[in-house]
C-alpha cells in the first residue's frame, strides 16, 4: 500500500520557521515528481512548491524566497523548509507525488498524504 506521511506542522508565530517532512512507504517515489499543496478554509487548493525527478523546482509567487522544497532520495523523503512565515500561510499542507518525473499544475498528482496543519499566529 502506497503511503505518504507528512510531519512537522504546528503552531508558530509570524516570522518563525517550520520544516515539513513527507516520508514515502509502500513504493519508491525516488524518480517521481513531488510537491506540496496547501488548502485554507474558504480558499482554493494551491500548489506551493514542486520538484521534478531531475530536481528542477517550482515555487508559487506567494512563497518565493521564503519556502524551499528539497528531496532526499536515499530516504525517499520530501521536505519543505518554510521561513518568514505569515498568518496567510495558515493552512493544511499536503504532500503529493505525480506518477511521472514531471510535475504539472494542470494534471493533479496521483498520490496524496493525509496533511499536516500549519498555523501562523500574528
Amino acid at each position: 500500500q502506497v503511503q505518504l506521511v507528512e510531519s512537522g506542522g504546528g503552531l508558530v508565530q509570524a516570522g518563525g520557521s517550520l520544516r515539513l517532512s513527507c516520508a514515502a512507504s509502500g513504493s519508491s517515489f525516488r524518480s517521481n515528481a513531488k510537491g506540496w499543496y496547501r488548502h485554507a478554509p474558504g480558499k482554493e487548493r494551491e500548489l506551493v512548491a514542486a520538484i521534478s525527478g531531475g530536481d528542477s523546482t517550482y515555487s508559487a509567487d506567494s512563497v518565493k524566497g521564503r519556502f524551499t522544497i528539497a528531496r532526499d532520495n536515499a530516504k525517499d523523503t520530501l521536505y519543505l523548509q518554510m521561513n518568514s512565515l505569515k498568518p496567510e500561510d495558515t493552512a493544511m499542507y499536503y504532500c503529493a507525488a505525480w506518477f511521472t518525473a514531471y510535475y504539472s499544475s494542470v494534471s493533479p498528482p496521483r498520490y496524496w498524504g493525509q496533511g499536516t496543519q500549519v498555523t501562523v499566529s500574528s
